[in-house]
C-alpha cells in the first residue's frame, strides 16, 4: 500500500510540471573567490562542481570577482527560564559580499545574507547542545553557500 501511495505522488508531482530545484548556471564565464576562508573554499568547490564557470586562479584573469565583505556569527539568549537560566538562543550567521570586476562595475553591489536559527539549552546537556550548535552552523553555511549562488546566478551582466 505504502508504495502505491508513494507512485501515485511521484505522477501527480509529475503531472503538475514539479521539478526539483537544481544548479543554476552563473552568468559568469570565469569567476575569483579567494580560497583563505572556509566559505569561500566551499562556494569554489559548488561552482567548481555544478557549473560551467571558470575558476580563475587571480582577479586578473576572471570576467567577475566575489569579494567578502565580512562574515559573523553570533550567539544571542532568546529566552530565560522563571529561575534566570537560559532555555533558548538564537543564532546568527552574518555575510556579506559583492561581485564587481576590475574595471569597476557592480554585478551585484554589497549584499548582506542572514540566516537565522533557534535552539533550545539545558544545563544538563551541554556537551550535547555544544555539538548540535557546531551542526547548526554547518547547516547555515550550506544554506549561505545555495543562496549566495542563487544570487550569482540571477545577476544581470551585460557586455
Amino acid at each position: 500500500m505504502r508504495a502505491l501511495a508513494s507512485v501515485v505522488l511521484a505522477l501527480l508531482l509529475a503531472a503538475c510540471g514539479f521539478q526539483l530545484r537544481g544548479a543554476q548556471p552563473l552568468p559568469f564565464s570565469s569567476l575569483y573567490v579567494a580560497e583563505d576562508w572556509e566559505l569561500g573554499a566551499i562556494l569554489r568547490r559548488n561552482i567548481r562542481a555544478y557549473g560551467s564557470t571558470r575558476l580563475a586562479s587571480s582577479p586578473q584573469e576572471a570576467e567577475a570577482v566575489l569579494t567578502r565583505i565580512g562574515e559573523t556569527r553570533e550567539k544571542n539568549i532568546l529566552s530565560l527560564s522563571a529561575t534566570g537560566r537560559v532555555r533558548e538562543y538564537q543564532l546568527r550567521y552574518r555575510f556579506a559580499f559583492r561581485v564587481h570586476d576590475l574595471k569597476g562595475r557592480e554585478f551585484i553591489p554589497p549584499t548582506e545574507v542572514v540566516l537565522v536559527r533557534e535552539i533550545s539549552f539545558s544545563d544538563d546537556r551541554v556537551l550535547a547542545k555544544e555539538q548540535e550548535e557546531v551542526l547548526l552552523y554547518r547547516d547555515m553555511q550550506n544554506d549561505m553557500v545555495q543562496q549566495v549562488l542563487r544570487r550569482m546566478a540571477a545577476a544581470k551582466v551585460e557586455s
